[in-house]
């Protein structure tokens, strides 16, 4: 009988590419999903739904034991919220009551993978070194801090075979919001935020899934993993590998940072009473215009036997391939 793996987040676009690596690897697949998510996408996948009900750790617990979890991959989450407090409630305490359920369960419990995320260090302040495991964190939103205080729930919790992945930027087919910069590439349009320099790291959507998948059966628990693909990236070196997998020429303009921190104050300001917050806030002025997110994966190598397959130019092309294929581009 194959072990069964509840994972969280699934109708997300890593949730997608999760969920096809954990059935490739044999395994059982549980897909939490709210009842108010359209999982249509979901459906070539031979898997179980579950809708996780968070209110309490007593009702989770009682969600596990009735599915009898083997792993959990905890990758449910916001990346954007209109305060703190609701980063905090979904992203730590959330966190919490799912891992809290999931060790005080009548459950044989092998693995519980957290999702978090580079952003819960956030970036450095020169370009002199890479972030590693060990690097003080500095966390520069609101969602980093929120990923750091889920990290600093679970690592209290006695007894519980966690492993922790820190995913750099991620992009893939089903991204969103990288996407947008392919949308107006595509236009014709290429903007930079300023003209200073910068470090960048990346990930493939597909080499994040293996690995997260992998760690599951590795002997290892309390340790937490910074993940890219290895290698270190300009400022322009997106732009121009996006210029040539689409073969188009560009209008290359830099904006000034003050210019679009006020378009980004802006736009906080006209989303004030919706419930959706702006792709451009103030949050995500914070991370693309930091110096340096370089990522050192020489644990993941070591401890996860970690090799990525994409560095950024082949992920590019097979991200665009499914762009042109599915009428995004």
């Amino acid at each position: 009988m194959s072990k069964r793996v509840l994972i969280t987040g699934a109708t997300g676009f890593v949730g997608y590419h999760l969920i096809e690596k954990a059935i490739q690897s044999g395994l059982e697949v549980y897909a939490a999903v709210r009842k108010s998510s359209n999982k249509s996408h979901l459906s070539v996948f031979d898997i179980k739904y579950i809708d996780l009900d968070y209110s309490s750790v007593d009702n989770l617990r009682s969600q596990l034991e009735e599915h009898q979890f083997n792993y959990i991959i905890h990758a449910a989450g916001i990346t954007k919220a209109k305060t703190k407090a609701e980063y905090n409630k979904i992203n730590a305490e959330f966190t919490e009551y799912l891992a809290v359920a999931a060790i005080t369960a009548s459950i044989r419990l092998e693995k519980f993978v957290f999702v978090s995320s580079l952003a819960a260090l956030g970036p450095l302040v020169d370009l002199s070194k890479e972030i590693k495991e060990d690097t003080p964190a500095h966390p520069v939103t609101n969602y980093g801090t929120s990923k750091l205080l889920a990290e600093k729930y679970l690592s209290e919790i006695p007894g519980l075979p966690l492993i922790t992945i820190r995913p750099t930027a991620v992009y893939g087919p089903r991204e969103k919001d990288i996407f947008i910069l392919f949308k107006s590439i595509s236009r014709g349009l290429e903007p930079h935020i300023g003209s200073f320099k910068q470090q960048l790291s990346f990930i493939y959507v597909k080499d994040l899934a293996d690995v997260i998948v992998n760690s599951l059966f590795v002997k290892i628990n309390g340790k937490q993993y910074n993940i890219s693909d290895g290698n270190v990236y300009d400022r322009y070196a997106l732009a121009e590998l996006v210029k040539k997998t689409l073969k188009q020429r560009t209008f290359k303009f830099h904006l000034p940072v003050p210019v679009v921190g006020a378009m980004a104050s802006f736009m906080d300001f006209i989303y004030l009473n919706s419930k959706n917050t702006p792709t451009l806030n103030k949050e995500k002025m914070a991370e693309l215009t930091a110096i340096n997110w370089a990522c050192n994966i020489d644990s993941a190598k070591q401890d996860l036997g970690y090799a990525p397959k994409f560095n950024l130019e082949k992920g590019l092309i097979d991200t665009v391939k499914w762009y042109k294929a599915n009428n995004w581009l």
